[in-house]
């Protein structure tokens, strides 16, 4: 996953990619340590054309409150620069799997 630092570079990502996930956490958050490389990989195997971005909320306060992200971990997806679905705390990764499907292959399913 690439970070984010600023503002303008998250909003030129959603502005750039036509899907954009966004895993928002921090260091301290077990929970998230465990979730993320499990996130990438149902990215990586399910929904390639997905923008993986990452944004750590204590390096970058401004960026969670710009978006309202308030507890960790927290996924933000976005089509089309919209944000389309949010995930926070107790993630499933069935729930995140099913919830992607459709919009992803009504976007990039011929």
């Amino acid at each position: 996953m690439e970070s984010i630092t600023s503002l303008e570079d998250y909003q030129q990502q959603l502005d750039s990619e036509s899907a954009v996930l966004v895993y928002f956490s921090h260091e301290r958050c077990n929970v998230c340590k465990v979730l993320k490389p499990k996130v990438a990989e149902l990215l990586h195997q399910s929904f390639p054309k997905i923008k993986q971005l990452y944004c750590n909320t204590e390096l970058n306060p401004e960026i969670a409150g710009a978006h309202s992200v308030f507890a960790v971990p927290t996924l933000l997806i976005y089509f089309e620069g919209r944000e389309t679905f949010r995930f926070s705390r107790n993630i499933g990764l069935g729930e995140l799997e099913a919830a992607l499907e459709r919009p992803y292959n009504l976007y990039f399913q011929p």
